[in-house]
């Protein structure tokens, strides 16, 4: 007797979190194990880890010719990001900005989702977009590396605290047992790589299943339950620094991880299959457009007062329902 795709779809889902967390933690402890300044593991190791299950759901669905719940699972998450998440955070306490977001990561982000748009815009993304994506992500990470050198000694040991520190199992500093502490984190690691492919397999074909069974799309799939379930991790760190006060740990994190998920992610993805990866009309002509938009407006946003208001931060999640909404009544 097989299971309904409903329920194979929750069991992916938490197969590819529990997978993320596990791969994620390895790679924070190993990085910091290597003596990379915590900063920087926030900045890059953390913002790529939480992008994990777009990764994993990204290739499976390439594998199996499935473009359009790719790109739609990236444009859905990034809409996400932003509007719900960031709104959320904002909402429920203001939400300052002094970190590297005006000055590079919201930029950055609206140059990504531009460029993004224009490459898509013959219906398909090769294999060389895919390279032009991962090489624009090295030199983004090379001038965070650099700009979070300036960043103030509280700020870095915010990070500290929060990707360092906090991820080191309790009673056991590295340099004491570095030989098993290296052993340990480097098979959390190959588990958590193994527990996300896992789970973005069960994601793909389930999520499939349960597009033809309700007579939607893959990208449809892609932009709603995929897209929110595979940003759990970011939803997860957002709120959990919000109610901590590590806001701009939190909020890095978040516009980071909108951005790799695009140069990164994105871009092994398109590496995957010899064609390149389809994008559907609709994403195209509504999904990426809107993903643009909601980077653009985040500027002038960020640029008022250094911060997220309340208000904008409520605007920003009703933003969000009423998309998704649209969705499902024009699109089902």
């Amino acid at each position: 007797m097989s299971l309904h795709p409903a329920l194979v779809f929750l069991g992916g889902l938490v197969v590819i979190l529990v997978g993320a967390e596990v791969l994620l933690r390895g790679a924070a402890r190993i990085a910091a194990l290597l003596r990379i300044k915590p900063i920087i593991i926030g900045l890059t190791v953390v913002s790529v880890g939480t992008s994990t299950p777009e990764l994993a759901v990204g290739i499976a669905a390439a594998v199996e010719d499935k473009g359009a719940l790719a790109v739609g699972n990236i444009a859905g998450t990034n809409i996400v990001n932003i509007l719900l998440i960031l709104g959320l955070s904002a909402l429920i306490r203001p939400l300052p900005l002094n970190l590297l977001s005006v000055r590079l990561d919201v930029p950055v982000m609206i140059a990504t989702a531009l460029v993004l748009l224009f490459m898509a815009w013959d219906g398909v993304l090769t294999r060389q977009e895919g390279g032009t994506l991962l090489f624009a992500a090295v030199i983004y990470t090379i001038a965070l590396v650099y700009l979070s050198r300036q960043e103030s000694p509280a700020m870095q040991r915010e990070f500290g605290e929060e990707y360092a520190q906090g991820r080191q199992p309790v009673g056991l500093v590295p340099s004491e047992k570095p030989g098993w502490f290296a052993a340990w984190n480097s098979a959390l690691l190959a588990a958590g790589i193994a527990l996300c492919v896992l789970g973005a397999e069960l994601l793909v074909a389930s999520g499939s299943d349960l597009a033809r069974a309700y007579g939607v799309s893959d990208a449809f799939i892609g932009l709603t339950i995929v897209a929110i379930g595979t940003s759990a991790p970011e939803l997860a760190t957002t709120l959990v620094g919000t109610l901590r006060n590590d806001r701009d740990v939190a909020i890095g994190n978040l516009i980071g991880s909108s951005t790799y998920n695009v140069l990164v992610i994105l871009g092994i993805t398109c590496l995957v299959p010899a064609g390149g990866v389809d994008v559907s009309r609709e994403i195209l002509w509504i999904d990426l457009p809107l993903a643009a938009l909601v980077a653009i407006v985040c500027y002038p946003v960020f640029r008022s007062g250094q911060q997220v208001s309340r208000v904008e931060g409520g605007l920003f999640v009703t933003a969000y329902f009423i998309y998704l909404a649209s969705l499902i009544w024009l699109r089902t």
